[in-house]
């Protein structure tokens, strides 16, 4: 979609702080605050039952923010982040475009749901702001540029796993939202094509309990109950099954890959099921880095998504040094034109058409007993 205006990208700004960072001095020994700052806005879910994953969002932006104006900023300008909580609500999402504009970001990193994108990445496009998105539905191709895996390099990744370890049905619990509905229908399909029955159960995600979903869900007698959830639902989920007791394997999608999914349910219930994801940045080879750096920042061990933002400020970095500027149209070129960036996620190269991350990192999960989700072998 072609925007119609462009965002003014400048606003002065005394010296600021990133959380728990000073932004430091530009390039050449001016003060901070002597000149505008750039500023990037992060869309995440930094309250409600997601925020979990929201935190892990922001926390990765603002190491990399600080990593780079304790480099001199960009192009001679500190670098200054706008929180924007969408609380994994649909309903904020245009609201979340109106903040981003009011602040004059010239760049959005989020959202994280993609029910979220389907409605304001277009208008963030609109706005002249670039996304760097965080949504995985397809339905949010095309606009801006992502690092996360897509749902068309998800399903064929669980399509062969599943059909090694189910021989007749496959029952799916399915939130009604963009992505868990696109992962679901794309991954049934595929397991249809080679033999295996599919049912979907469509879930209220307001429900305070799925024990009667997983009752209807049992009684079908599946081989395995795959979860196309986000994790607040993904939990109740495993532990219905839990208390079944019963030889149904049990599998959830990405979007249940949380930290906080195994500190809610144990890590027993959690070893029981296995996982489509990306594993925590501890988990990727070359990411030794980033990990001590996160935790020496935040004092914690890093989530899954943080890597992915951190990867995110930094392909946007690189992309407003070489175009030189931080204009809309120049700006979303240099990011489209990304190849061979390293990044604490793996090697960065974006496909220029759908703005999909070319050879995104996707693997089958389990969790070990120290509740880390790590890559089946």
């Amino acid at each position: 979609m072609a925007p119609r205006s462009v965002v003014a990208l400048a606003l002065a700004a005394p010296a600021l702080m990133v959380g728990s960072f000073t932004v430091a001095s530009p390039a050449g020994g001016a003060p901070a605050g002597s000149v505008d700052p750039i500023v990037i806005a992060v869309e995440a879910p930094l309250t409600g039952s997601q925020s979990s994953n929201g935190k892990d969002m922001l926390r990765g932006v603002k190491l990399a923010v600080a990593q780079q104006n304790a480099r001199g900023g960009v192009l001679g300008r500190p670098v200054q982040i706008v929180r924007i909580d969408d609380r994994a609500d649909a309903d904020y999402a245009l609201a979340s475009v109106d903040k981003a504009v009011a602040a004059r970001a010239i760049a959005i990193i989020g959202p994280y749901n993609s029910s979220v994108g389907v409605i304001n990445l277009s208008a963030y496009l609109e706005a002249g702001i670039v996304p760097l998105r965080m949504t995985s539905a397809t339905a949010t191709e095309g606009f801006g540029a992502t690092t996360q895996p897509m749902v068309s390099q998800t399903s064929p990744v669980e399509i062969p796993y599943l059909a090694s370890i189910a021989k007749n049905r496959v029952v799916m619990l399915v939130d009604p939202s963009s992505y868990t509905t696109t992962v679901a229908n794309q991954t049934g399909k595929g397991l249809e094509k080679r033999g295996i029955d599919v049912v979907q159960i469509m879930l209220d995600p307001t429900a305070s309990s799925y024990d009667d979903a997983v009752a209807e869900a049992l009684a079908l007698d599946p081989d395995v109950v795959y979860s196309s959830t986000y994790y607040p639902e993904g939990t109740k989920i495993a532990q219905a099954l839990a208390a079944a007791n019963t030889t149904a394997k049990c599998f959830m999608n990405l979007a249940n890959v949380d930290n906080a999914f195994v500190s809610e349910v144990g890590v027993g219930i959690a070893q029981s099921c296995t996982y489509s994801g990306v594993p925590a940045a501890g988990q990727f080879p070359g990411a030794e880095t980033y990990v001590a750096q996160y935790k020496a920042a935040f004092g914690k061990q890093p989530d899954v998504w943080g890597s992915f933002t951190y990867d995110s400020a930094l392909l946007l970095f690189d992309a407003m040094e070489r175009a030189g500027t931080t204009r809309f149209a120049q700006l979303t070129a240099a990011v489209l034109a990304t190849k061979g960036l390293k990044g604490a996620t793996g090697t960065i190269s974006i496909n220029p058409e759908s703005g999909n991350r070319r050879q995104a990192p996707m693997f089958i999960l389990t969790v070990n007993d120290a509740g880390d989700f790590v890559i089946k072998q």
